[in-house]
């Protein structure tokens, strides 16, 4: 069996099954990644700022005894302010192992607009919250377990971050994120950290914020090392990209093979699927529009690109089953609300939050849909960053519908890198962890991708056969974190 099924059934009668959880990419009139065709304008501002921003500097509350409870384990949360109105929201949880020679890294959600609160509670954090949304548990898999982890909501105005929503493109994020790592590691109780190995793992939409901020990472380096910018360098070593929409033009045909065929059940009729075929390859469908958008790179092409592609394949496609999960008819209510939890005023107090969480803020999802940069193609970053040197993992679980392993894979095979011969002459290999088989993968030089096995869209939160929740997702990312390939255990 795939799934404990007497613990999904318990979980399914324990929450309410009113509510469409887990939500990173929006609901927009009925369609999943949809585009509003009257978008709100641009640069509305999230919550009032605070009395006192100090702008280039960090605010932090220490230690405030939330999530992580692992005896003599610091934490750190609050804001750097990158202008006196653009506040990014920052968790910071020390390694629970060898803190003072372990790397840094920092995850980042996608959406775009969704909070990285979603991968500290629900996937990979210290904490986990609870099925009824009210508390949270220790998460013995938590990735602090192996490295210094940093936590972001980006870009300003999602989650906890607050201020001007003005952001819109994969690269004005990446500029403000490098600008806020930049006051991170200025930071007198931070800079210790400039010196380590430092990772970027990302999920979602993060197949474009991955390869293109770590591409503009180095491309600031190298600026700082030829003299012609001032500036901390950033040690990137590390880039991990999961379930992500990098190469939409060989991903989106990915959408009509795994609801024909994956390894659960049919999504759809034949009859759907026959549509979505038709709207894929007609002349002036979606890989014509996505195609017209690789070559321009024109805001409305590209925009419109979205609308269609998504209106036509992937939300119908989809059926009536969970986008992230497709064991689970909608609603999904699992992973659970962070909603209620992350609005406690008494808890917001504790860690210095001072504007009110959202999952997602759509303000910042429609200013990147109204420039159509979903449908770019990252793929060339990601091949920039593989060939520069940058170990380099891309997985997927095989229970995600959103960004599914068939497109995901279809990308993979269509990287050109220093590593891509050797990596098509691999066959996949069993990832077993303590001997069980979680998953299958393939190494070529330090490129590494693996599919594993009962996970849905947020890889982490899952259990597979007799492994705990999240097992498998510590193990891979212990051993990328430990510049090792991918093995089984």
């Amino acid at each position: 069996m795939f799934l404990r099924l007497s613990a999904v059934t318990a979980l399914l009668a324990a929450l309410p099954a009113a509510t469409v959880l887990a939500g990173q990419v929006p609901l927009v009139n009925g369609v999943v990644g949809g585009v509003e065709t009257t978008p709100k304008a641009k640069a509305a501002a999230v919550s009032p700022k605070p009395a006192a921003t100090t702008p280039g500097k960090l605010r932090i509350v220490e230690n405030s005894g939330v999530c992580e409870t692992t005896p003599g384990v610091y934490q750190a949360s609050g804001y750097g302010d990158l202008t006196s109105d653009e506040s990014v929201w920052f968790w910071f949880f020390e390694a629970r192992n060898n803190p003072d020679t372990a790397p840094l890294s920092i995850w980042l959600n996608g959406g775009p607009g969704s909070s990285s609160m979603i991968g500290l509670f629900q996937e990979h954090g210290p904490c986990r919250i609870s099925n009824d949304s009210k508390s949270v548990s220790l998460n013995p898999n938590s990735w602090n377990e192996v490295s210094n982890m940093l936590y972001i909501d980006q870009p300003v105005g999602v989650g906890f971050s607050h201020g001007s929503t003005t952001v819109g493109t994969t690269l004005e994020a990446a500029e403000d994120t490098w600008k806020f790592l930049q006051i991170f590691f200025s930071d007198s109780r931070f800079s210790k950290y400039q010196q380590r190995d430092f990772a970027l793992w990302t999920e979602s939409y993060g197949g474009h914020y991955g390869p293109d901020f770590a591409a503009y990472f180095l491309k600031q380096n190298a600026a700082i090392a030829s003299g012609s910018i001032s500036g901390i360098p950033i040690n990137l070593k590390v880039l991990g990209v999961g379930d992500g929409l990098t190469d939409p033009l060989n991903q989106y045909p990915g959408y009509i093979s795994y609801a024909a065929s994956n390894p659960y059940h049919a999504l759809v009729s034949t009859s759907t699927i026959n549509r979505a075929n038709t709207s894929w390859s007609k002349s002036g469908g979606c890989r014509d529009q996505i195609t017209a958008c690789y070559n321009t790179g024109n805001e409305n092409t590209c925009s419109e690109a979205q609308s269609f592609c998504n209106n036509d394949i992937l939300s119908p496609l989809a059926g009536n089953y969970d986008v992230y999960y497709v064991l689970s008819r909608n609603p999904d209510p699992y992973p659970p609300d962070l909603t209620n939890y992350l609005n406690n005023k008494s808890l917001m107090t504790k860690i210095g939050a001072e504007s009110e969480w959202e999952e997602t803020n759509d303000q910042v999802y429609e200013n990147f849909a109204e420039t159509g940069d979903w449908m770019h193609n990252s793929r060339p970053n990601l091949e920039t960053v593989i060939n520069a040197g940058v170990r380099t993992i891309v997985y997927d679980g095989d229970a995600d519908y959103i960004l599914n392993f068939h497109g995901v894979e279809a990308m993979v095979d269509a990287l050109q890198t220093q590593f891509s011969a050797e990596y098509a002459k691999q066959a996949f290999s069993n990832f077993t962890v303590q001997g069980q088989n979680a998953g299958l993968f393939k190494n070529a030089g330090t490129f590494s991708y693996v599919r594993i096995f009962g996970a849905g869209h947020e890889v982490p939160a899952y259990e597979y056969g007799s492994l705990s929740r999240g097992e498998a997702a510590l193990q891979m990312f212990s051993q990328i974190m430990s510049n090792q390939s991918l093995h089984a255990t």
